[in-house]
């Protein structure tokens, strides 16, 4: 069940670092019981922000208490009517616990770590980093991603992490861009521009590289995971310059990643960025740093990473790429992978892994109705329109017809079927296809080992569908279940999450959400029961834990299967041929490329102007 931290009677867990001359005091998590202490140290600063628009620097200096029993502030946002948890998991307001967590740009680098109690120095547990999705919103502090449930059980399978939450800057503050801003950073002696929000989790992994030891965790066993716009946020550390000379982690998780192929180089982001300071009236960066912060969170395009010439290692963009990537990455692949002495046994999953360290294992995954994040500007779509949209993207009539054709739309496509066409291709545009290309190009870098790929297709618990985000309610284990079996219909919500969702600055309350036909009984789906919630979140849980154990969590081989209706193990790769579009996306989509089909993608996930929607 989520929890809210109150007040506690019980005394305070007092935590004295040596090396930061301060003691952390923290809270015992409201899960605790006699048998099993969980303690937390909430809100503790881990690098501080010079300027807006500056890299941040690494936090050291503490006074000699330092409070950590609340959340510290969170980048600044927009506070929508609808929170994230209500748009994603279709919950009552009754089932979301109150959060009051303040926004503040200078103060919102700070991270929560939820571990076993009675930890030493010795102790060096794995520790486990979430990096947080939700675009240019949601927060490392949300109930949603709680540490207590996950740490509990790693506790009861004998297995005990350490678990770390981040929050990091957001939307213009973390990653806005432009010449002008480049040539202030090199003034002020930065490397690089943009990608702000990258650097602050690199400044987070450096804190818990060098500070976590403490705390009774091991700095040389991270291991990254994140869903979303959080796992496009790993992609681009795995894919970093700095990762190939000083790695800072060791094992990863993709789920769900909404990675742009596509990123702006610096002129182009710069082009979206004066935009919005014409808006605003100014001209230079110190009058956008005088600007009230408020005024920089409204609805603008959503930018994520820059690739600036420095951040991305070369040659990055040929990972996505089939056909020249194993000639740019021959030389690497010789260079840095290598095979341990005693090879892994194919039915071991007890057996420490061994790789290189700027070749992490990775475990990659996607849900299989991801695209439902963009189900209602998908619904305003219309046959023709589709039609039109795809034709002028593509610049080929072979082209768009067979793209086209391969998802059954066209002109004549019943309206009550265009939006679930038209889902598929975002779906498979924008997530499952880039999923399947992370996978490739990763196995191709690491000799075709050290990746484990998964498929989610276990329905929500209130929604009763794989919908994106499914996976967190299993995995952090803190959204309640439904009180019973009866249909709850999700909410349309304020929701957006990965880069260039444009907004229509005439439509500051856009909404995302589940297309609900009163007249069709397949929308009415029950909710799931507590057996089969229980066998996916112990799966999911169980195997996510031992992967940052270092152990394999199945067989390289083999895909693994979470739902649905509770179904979980291992299955051969043909079950591809059923729950993905494997044989159309080498039919349609590779004759395209990555480049074109993430614009299709994210061009239809946006919705269509106002002459093509279609007519209710």
């Amino acid at each position: 069940m989520p929890t809210v931290h109150k007040s506690h009677p019980e005394p305070l867990p007092q935590l004295h670092h040596a090396s930061l001359e301060t003691t952390f005091c923290g809270i015992q998590h409201p899960s605790s019981t006699p048998d099993t202490q969980i303690h937390q140290y909430l809100g503790i600063k881990y690098a501080s922000v010079p300027a807006r628009f500056r890299q941040s620097k690494l936090f050291t200096s503490y006074a000699p208490i330092t409070d950590a029993s609340k959340h510290g502030p969170i980048c600044p946002q927009i506070k929508a009517t609808k929170s994230i948890e209500e748009s994603l998991f279709g919950l009552e307001g009754v089932d979301i616990p109150k959060q009051n967590l303040k926004q503040n740009e200078f103060e919102c680098l700070n991270l929560n770590i939820t571990c076993p109690a009675g930890l030493t120095p010795r102790s060096r547990l794995p520790i486990m980093l979430w990096v947080h999705g939700g675009g240019d919103r949601g927060s490392g502090s949300s109930w949603v991603y709680d540490g207590g449930a996950l740490v509990r059980k790693s506790i009861d399978v004998n297995k005990p992490v350490i678990l770390v939450t981040i929050n990091f800057r957001l939307g213009l503050f973390g990653f806005a861009a432009s010449p002008i801003i480049r040539d202030d950073n090199v003034a002020a002696g930065d490397e690089g521009v943009g990608n702000y929000g990258l650097r602050d989790q690199i400044r987070a992994m450096e804190w818990l590289h060098y500070f976590i030891g403490e705390f009774g965790g091991d700095s040389s066993n991270v291991t990254l995971f994140g869903e979303s716009s959080g796992a496009a946020d790993i992609l681009c550390h795995l894919l970093s310059s700095a990762n190939q000379t000083r790695p800072l982690f060791h094992r990863a998780i993709v789920q769900s990643a909404i990675f742009e192929h596509n990123l702006p180089d610096v002129a182009n982001a710069g082009w979206h960025l004066s935009r919005i300071m014409a808006a605003l009236h100014v001209t230079s960066v110190e009058q956008l740093r005088a600007i009230e912060s408020e005024k920089l969170v409204v609805p603008c395009p959503i930018l994520r990473a820059i690739d600036d010439g420095v951040f991305f290692r070369q040659g990055w963009r040929d990972f996505l790429s089939k056909e020249d990537a194993h000639h740019h990455h021959h030389h690497q692949i010789e260079e840095h992978v290598r095979v341990s002495a005693e090879k892994l046994h194919a039915h071991s999953r007890s057996r420490t892994l061994a790789f290189s360290p700027t070749l992490q294992p990775l475990i990659v995954g996607d849900c299989s109705s991801d695209s439902l994040l963009w189900s209602l500007p998908a619904s305003l779509w219309s046959p023709s329109g589709v039609v039109r949209r795809v034709k002028a993207i593509c610049q080929s009539l072979s082209k768009s017809s067979n793209l086209l054709h391969a998802y059954d739309i066209s002109p004549y496509t019943p309206d009550e079927e265009i939006v679930d066409r038209v889902l598929d291709l975002i779906n498979d545009a924008r997530v499952a296809w880039p999923t399947e290309r992370i996978v490739q190009g990763a196995q191709r870098e690491r000799g075709g080992r050290g990746v484990w790929r998964y498929v989610f297709d276990q329905e929500g618990p209130s929604r009763g569908i794989p919908h994106h985000a499914a996976d967190l309610m299993y995995l952090f284990d803190n959204v309640p279940l439904p009180a019973s079996a009866h249909t709850m219909e999700p909410e349309c919500a304020t929701f957006c999450d990965g880069p260039f969702d444009d907004f229509d600055s005439d439509e500051e309350d856009l909404k995302f959400g589940s297309v609900i036909r009163d007249d069709e009984d397949e929308w009415v789906l029950p909710a799931v029961d507590e057996w089969s919630y229980a066998r996916v979140r112990d799966a999911m849980q169980e195997r996510w834990i031992a992967f940052a154990h270092g152990e394999a969590p199945w067989k390289e081989d083999k895909v693994f299967v979470f739902g649905p209706e509770g179904e979980t193990g291992e299955r051969s790769s043909c079950i591809f041929e059923g729950r993905r579009r494997r044989q159309v996306w080498s039919e349609a989509l590779e004759p395209l490329g990555m480049q074109l089909v993430q614009k299709v993608g994210v061009e239809l996930s946006r919705g269509p102007p106002h002459g093509d929607q279609v007519r209710f």
